[in-house]
């Protein structure tokens, strides 16, 4: 097998990684499952935009502490296999990074779980002392923060290959040198893919970005 062209892969979090968006995990933790609901119904619907959808996601985790959020991460059910994936595509000289509108206490736990490189795609702050405060000037923008990765890494948004199932992972795919559309629910995201899979198996996505997997 020849080597692929790549030197990065870029990966989103929820509905990705996981089998379950999270966020709906980390409601259920601290009570507010309503609240997501609610939400997701206003989002679905038209009435919340995709800034107010993350704002009122992450103001689900406000007045919560840290260890609270991420025994509810370690609880969230994820594809099998995403640390050895990881380790097996550094093996092949590739940098491995997290492009998600989840805030830096989320990315920070998937980075020490699965050995990520580095992450980006959500701007703004939202602080993290004794308890997690209100976001604050957020702003979710993956193509911002494909650049920002790339310029740290080092490399070319053509040498990157994207991995992801939503609207905005579908806006990054035309802008990378691979899109992968991954357990995409919707048509448009797979259409706007170089190569669609349905696993919860993540080395079967390690298979595709070395070019053993089978896609579209």
């Amino acid at each position: 097998m020849t080597s692929p062209p790549w030197r990065m892969v870029t990966v989103d979090i929820d509905g990705s990684l996981t089998t379950v968006h999270g966020w709906l995990v980390l409601a259920r933790q601290f009570g507010r499952e309503q609240g997501y609901q609610d939400l997701m119904r206003r989002f679905r619907s038209g009435q919340v935009d995709e800034l107010g959808a993350i704002t009122g996601l992450l103001e689900l985790a406000e007045g919560r502490t840290l260890a609270e959020v991420h025994a509810a991460l370690a609880r969230t059910p994820k594809l099998a296999n995403i640390p050895e994936g990881v380790a097996r595509l550094h093996a092949e000289g590739l940098r491995v990074a997290l492009l998600t509108h989840n805030p830096p206490y989320v990315t920070a736990w998937y980075r020490r779980f699965a050995g990520f490189d580095d992450a980006d795609g959500l701007f703004g702050r939202q602080s993290v002392g004794i308890l997690i405060g209100p976001p604050e000037g957020i702003r979710p923008d993956k193509l911002a923060g494909l650049a920002a990765l790339c310029r740290r890494q080092g490399v070319w948004p053509t040498e990157v290959v994207h991995v992801g199932d939503g609207g905005a992972d579908a806006a990054v795919f035309p802008h990378v040198g691979e899109g992968i559309a991954l357990n995409a629910r919707r048509p448009e995201v797979d259409r706007a893919a170089d190569r669609v899979l349905h696993t919860h198996d993540f080395q079967d996505v390690v298979d595709a970005v070395l070019g053993a997997g089978v896609g579209r």
